[in-house]
């Protein structure tokens, strides 16, 4: 991988909505949680684990119109992409200022993004009539709807890709668009992803006893991140500013030892993906700053995911873990990973480390994700 510069950031998170809002809220450790929940009727349950982008209204970033039939998801990755598209410079005031349509695109993960929308039509079939069916909200049980929306709403007219990987997919993402910046499919990729609260997620994960509270599993959370990322030489010819760079890229899948396992977390498919992150930056282990990893409270996960970092980079790294603000958030998670990676670069020090202390001035960041079916991801990020 060739250096890749990040020039935008746009993100909705359990901080707020806003570069500058979330950013602060990691440097201050600001509380998150404890708001009623927004997303659906949760009164039959108690004090759910749940964490989601506090006080949410699209219409302060998209105005009122042709929001009716978007889903929650559609309208965060919408919100997400306007801003880092403004943060970029490559649109001002809702006008493109820097570069041409047909030259962005978007590489976007999210792993249940049409649960909500398929939820909502199998309630109207089965509790009333399939008749009844809005047609308008079908488009949404597509898992590439959303980020499809993306583009028709921010005019991006260049390739439109959905990766859909679980926990991995974000970081794989950028993967992607790394590949086509180099064939010159796009001149800059707005990359990331995106996950929305729904009740029938929630009780997915909540029937797999995996979600609780005062540091006893995890808590389940919403969001949508997306970078601008663009070669570095054409970043910096624009004059834009450049947060960050992205300089290697690696991934890995372990298959289980047998064919009934489902859920199934992979140390060794870590260490090749961390391995291989650092050999394409050309760096050594010792060359890390810190580990922002995926820790979340799930413990098999996590204590795989631990000790595949201890292995590789070594027992002494600071590891932040800022899934323990942002909740497990799933196919978003990646791309909030590495946005808490741009405020260690940018010289603050966000209270989500969870062992070792990093060096004052972080220059370099391993970010790594572990997904749930042997699958896992990393990759490198520097300071500009």
């Amino acid at each position: 991988m060739k250096p890749r510069a990040i020039t935008g950031l746009g993100i909705a998170s359990a901080l707020g909505t806003g570069a500058t809002e979330t950013l602060a809220g990691l440097a201050a450790g600001a509380p998150v949680g404890g708001a009623p929940i927004a997303s659906f009727d949760a009164a039959a349950y108690e004090d759910p684990p749940i964490v989601e982008v506090p006080g949410f209204d699209p219409t302060k970033h998209l105005g009122d119109k042709g929001l009716r039939t978007l889903d929650r998801l559609t309208k965060l990755l919408v919100v997400a992409a306007r801003l880092s598209l403004h943060d970029a410079g490559l649109k001002r005031d809702g006008q493109w200022a820097s570069l041409a349509p047909e030259r962005v695109g978007v590489c976007c993960s999210n792993a249940y993004g049409s649960l909500e929308a398929i939820t909502e039509l199998d309630r109207v079939a089965v509790l009333e009539d399939a008749r009844y069916i809005n047609p308008a909200k079908f488009p949404n049980t597509v898992s590439n709807s959303a980020s499809g929306y993306v583009s028709i709403w921010e005019d991006l007219r260049a390739l439109n890709v959905s990766v859909s990987d679980g926990n991995c997919g974000a970081l794989d993402a950028m993967s992607c668009a790394d590949l086509f910046l180099e064939t010159g499919r796009a001149e800059a990729i707005l990359t990331g992803g995106g996950e929305s609260m729904s009740e029938a997620l929630f009780l997915a994960f909540d029937k797999l006893r995996v979600l609780g509270t005062n540091g006893a599993g995890a808590r389940l959370g919403e969001g949508a991140a997306f970078h601008v990322v663009e070669p570095l030489e054409r970043a910096k010819a624009r004059g834009a500013k450049v947060l960050a760079t992205v300089d290697g890229y690696g991934t890995a899948f372990i298959a289980p030892k047998d064919e009934v396992t489902l859920l199934f977390a992979s140390s060794e498919a870590l260490e090749r993906a961390i391995a291989g992150a650092l050999a394409d930056a050309g760096l050594a282990a010792k060359d890390v700053d810190l580990v922002v990893s995926g820790v979340s409270g799930i413990a098999q996960f996590d204590a795989e995911e631990r000790a595949a970092i201890e292995k590789v980079v070594g027992p002494d790294v600071a590891v932040a873990a800022p899934k323990q603000v942002f909740g497990e958030t799933l196919g978003a998670g990646g791309a909030l990973a590495m946005s808490a990676a741009l405020a260690w670069l940018d010289g603050a020090a966000p209270s989500c480390l969870v062992s070792g202390n990093p060096p004052a001035k972080v220059d370099t960041v391993l970010v790594t994700a572990v997904g749930y079916y042997g699958n896992a991801s990393a990759l490198v990020m520097r300071r500009a």
